[in-house]
């Protein structure tokens, strides 16, 4: 069940974890891990699929933090056919690495946006870089204010530099630290980072999505309040003020 510990006159600004909490990556991420699979005749669990590609995906993040997302993908598929005992060819990890335009959103992001849109400063921190981040805020109709991708962090999350960032592009609009909300699905890279700032968060639990539940202080995460859905956080979160 949902916790309800966030009071909307509290916030002025709703920052974002993007992928996964408002782009649907796991399905089309596990797709192509699944033909690669497919082709070199292994069949792990979508489970195993998912929690190598993590895995990897914390380690490259971590020990290459200025490396554009497009070549940590393509470096992931070579670490999950490894797994294996296979090896991706190169056109296998080009496709990988420039498959982020064609993630989709989840069906309740547009309206989510929009409606929080009319009320609050929105903000975006993602691990992605900014070319391959445009075109997912186009398929978002770009609704953020403030704006921290990796490239221009220089850094991943679950690094602070990211949080560092948006504090102070929001302080320049008047908005301290304790009126920010942030909103995630990731407890390793988002919730835990905002535990150590202070930041208040929302866990978005999608159902059936896993990527960054586990690992490098994930267990440590802590809410203050979660949904299923984007669509059941601003339905709680607004109340009122819509109508």
């Amino acid at each position: 069940m949902p916790n309800h510990e966030v009071v909307k006159s509290e916030f002025d600004a709703i920052t974002f974890d993007v992928y996964g909490t408002l782009i649907d990556w796991e399905p089309a991420l596990l797709r192509q891990m699944r033909n690669l699979m497919d082709r070199m005749d292994k069949s792990p669990t979508d489970s195993d699929l998912i929690a190598a590609f993590d895995q990897a995906r914390a380690h490259y993040q971590t020990v290459a933090p200025s490396r554009p997302y497009p070549r940590i993908l393509e470096q992931l598929l070579i670490y999950v056919a490894a797994e294996w005992g296979g090896f991706p060819t190169e056109a296998e990890q080009r496709e990988f690495g420039q498959s982020v335009p064609f993630w989709p959103t989840y069906r309740d992001s547009l309206s989510a946006l929009q409606r929080l849109k009319s009320h609050f400063v929105l903000g975006a921190l993602t691990n992605m870089d900014n070319t391959s981040f445009a075109a997912s805020r186009k398929h978002l109709n770009d609704p953020f204010d403030v704006i921290v991708t990796a490239e221009r962090a220089r850094s991943y999350k679950p690094g602070l530099r990211h949080f560092v960032l948006a504090i102070a592009d929001l302080a320049a609009r008047n908005i301290p630290p304790h009126r920010i909300l942030h909103v995630a699905q990731s407890r390793r890279a988002d919730i835990r980072p905002c535990n150590l700032l202070g930041i208040k968060t929302v866990h978005i639990d999608r159902k059936g999505r896993t990527l960054g539940h586990t690992g490098l202080g994930a267990e440590l995460a802590k809410h203050d309040a979660q949904f299923e859905t984007m669509k059941d956080f601003v339905d709680s979160f607004l109340g009122s003020l819509e109508g």
